[in-house]
């Protein structure tokens, strides 16, 4: 077989094995039989590694990306896998912040077409089994992975990690995990192992009890952050309540992972400045343009914008907000978080799963928002730049997908 270009690679596993972030739920395969079965045809790379498991509804791409970037300033050979992708798939997996080649992608797709498959893995489950494979093939001495979806069923959750966090839990894909806060609790909490240390991020009154017990049934040791308050740096980079949130979570997984390494909390500065070399960490209110100032965010569900609204009309004051979004986000959730006060420019993004113009406008008409409407991302950012003077700030968030269209 002659070997494909990366290009011609990436479209075929994305064409071969639908990926939920191209199709949605008809892409979602629960359970770990198929990727137990991937990783025996792979020598079982999840039994070479040490992990940190990391789950929950909002927070857990950041909490990873700032535990990886800690671990590699402290000279560890750190692993680290997370998802979506904003622009290149290889951001998914990274060994100290450099994304796996172009050519371990080639190679390691082509050794899965070789191969006389007897069942359909999803993308998912491909993509993790080559960051396992390529992370034994590293030599990483630790590895820290985000879930996917959920946790119980997820594909990540057949590794046994030395330590398992869970960020926060907000009613998220509800078609999968449940339709309260204790149903999808239940489905996080499936990363609690046996005898294995659990970090709670922040406690709520009907998951507390959810962790509680699965810890109890694991004689899991589970920890709660807000338990063990933490100084915040003066020279905090990140915008966000939450990131604070996260950094203090963060912390406290460090004082575990002290247990299995020699680990310097002082590096803890450098881990925070070199955040994006050592982890490729962005969208998370990140500030792009000065004058009038952009920041793009990837907030998408309701938890998540109320947080990342409520901590920048604070900031800020009045906003210009460009908006796009999922077709399957709960519309009755968000539209009412979004104050009149600021000017909305509504925008499709150029993937399959975005909401319609026309379902935003109704939702926005209802609202009884001030209002601009796009078929095109960049049109939309456009225009709020005519419309803004220098000292005006202007939000990008929604989706992964509609960051993806500005810097692809």
């Amino acid at each position: 077989m002659q070997p494909s270009s990366y290009s011609e690679t990436i479209d075929w596993l994305f064409q071969r094995f639908p990926s939920y972030q191209n199709i949605g739920s008809s892409a979602y395969k629960p359970g770990l039989e198929n990727v137990l079965k991937l990783c025996d045809l792979f020598a079982k790379p999840q039994e070479k590694l040490k992990f940190v498991h990391v789950a929950g509804s909002n927070g857990k791409g950041s909490t990873c990306s700032i535990l990886a970037s800690f671990l590699t300033e402290n000279k560890l050979r750190t692993g680290l896998f997370t998802s979506p992708h904003l622009v290149d798939f290889r951001e998914r997996i990274r060994v100290n912040g450099e994304m796996i080649s172009e050519e371990e992608v080639i190679s390691f797709c082509e050794k899965i077409r070789s191969l006389p498959l007897d069942f359909e893995p999803s993308f998912f489950e491909i993509t993790l089994v080559m960051a396992l494979h390529y992370f034994v093939n590293a030599n990483c001495e630790i590895c820290v992975i985000e879930t996917g979806l959920g946790g119980r069923l997820d594909a990540t959750n057949i590794i046994q990690p030395l330590l398992s966090i869970i960020t926060t839990i907000s009613l998220e894909h509800t078609n999968f995990l449940g339709n309260t806060l204790a149903e999808i609790a239940f489905e996080k909490a499936g990363i609690i192992k046996k005898n294995t240390p659990v970090i709670v991020g922040f406690k709520n009154p009907i998951t507390e009890v959810v962790f509680k017990e699965k810890a109890f049934r694991e004689k899991a040791q589970i920890e709660f952050t807000e338990d063990f308050p933490t100084p915040i740096p003066a020279s905090f980079p990140l915008l966000g309540t939450y990131q604070k949130q996260n950094y203090q979570t963060v912390v406290h997984a460090i004082k575990h992972l002290s247990n299995h390494f020699k680990l310097d909390l002082s590096k803890m500065d450098g881990a925070l400045s070199n955040l994006y070399r050592n982890s490729g960490f962005q969208g998370r209110m990140q500030v792009v343009e000065e004058q009038p100032r952009v920041i793009f965010d990837v907030s998408h569900n309701a938890e998540g914008i109320e947080a990342t609204l409520k901590f920048l009309q604070n900031e800020f004051g009045t906003l210009k907000i460009i908006y796009g979004s999922s077709a399957d986000k709960n519309f009755e959730e968000i539209f009412p978080l979004f104050s009149t006060e600021n000017q909305y420019f509504f925008t499709e993004f150029n993937n399959m799963r975005s909401a319609k113009i026309e379902s935003l406008k109704n939702y926005s008409e209802k609202h009884r928002l001030s209002a601009h409407f796009f078929s095109n991302a960049k049109e939309a950012l456009r225009t709020a730049k005519e419309l803004s003077n220098n000292t005006e700030t202007i939000v990008v968030f929604g989706s992964f997908f509609l960051l993806h269209d500005f810097l692809k």
